[in-house]
């Protein structure tokens, strides 16, 4: 069992497999390209972007939610002004106490970046506590969002954020508030399905309102 201390407060439970990296890549695009990721839900569409600065995170990322890694997952770990968490691939079968305890059986190397901070909002890779994790590396597919308004800035240089919601915060508020058991488990499962979209940098600027800089 994989405890990710957040506080004295709260904890992720994550367990992942030992780090063998992902050979696949995800397609490549143009440079006047970017890809956005749909997380859809009974509450909504959550729509992500992944950052370049943070680029095996990225590649793996798509690259998951392009094989439809996610779908069938669930959100298995929220708590309200905190954080939504899922990717979990347990979370797809009847037992409710092995969720949190999955993964693709790799790790990610940690791309902690000062400049890209835990805002409401971000994106970010779960991971091991620092005692049996000490290089900080991510779990294969477990993510959280943030739905704190204020953020977390007690999390920033010890998680890689490596996206954001530039759509949809609103469901993740939603998903937030729900009924939930002791170990933070919605008590109704909260299944995803995953898509990812190639768009012209500028349409995505014009549809998100994001300010992606176009080569």
């Amino acid at each position: 069992m994989i405890r990710l201390i957040i506080s004295s407060l709260f904890l992720f439970t994550v367990t992942i497999g030992v780090a063998q990296g992902n050979k696949k890549t995800a397609k490549k695009l143009s440079s006047k390209q970017e890809r956005i990721i749909e997380i859809t839900t009974k509450f909504g569409v959550i729509s992500l972007i992944c950052f370049d600065a943070t680029p095996k995170h990225k590649e793996n990322f798509i690259k998951l939610a392009e094989d439809g890694f996610y779908n069938g997952t669930t959100f298995h770990r929220v708590i309200d002004n905190f954080m939504i968490q899922g990717g979990d691939p347990n979370s797809k079968d009847d037992n409710k106490y092995n969720d949190g305890q999955g993964g693709p059986g790799y790790t990610i190397e940690a791309e902690i970046r000062d400049t890209i901070k835990h805002i409401r909002g971000a994106l970010a890779g779960a991971r091991m506590g620092d005692d049996v994790n000490p290089k900080r590396e991510s779990s294969g597919s477990q993510f959280y969002i943030v739905q704190n308004p204020n953020g977390t800035p007690h999390l920033n240089g010890a998680y890689t954020v490596f996206g954001k919601v530039i759509k949809g915060m609103e469901v993740v508020d939603a998903i937030a508030k729900v009924k939930k058991n002791r170990t933070d488990r919605p008590d109704e499962d909260i299944t995803m399905t995953m898509k990812v979209i190639t768009l012209p940098k500028k349409k995505i600027n014009k549809l998100y309102g994001t300010n992606l800089p176009i080569k």
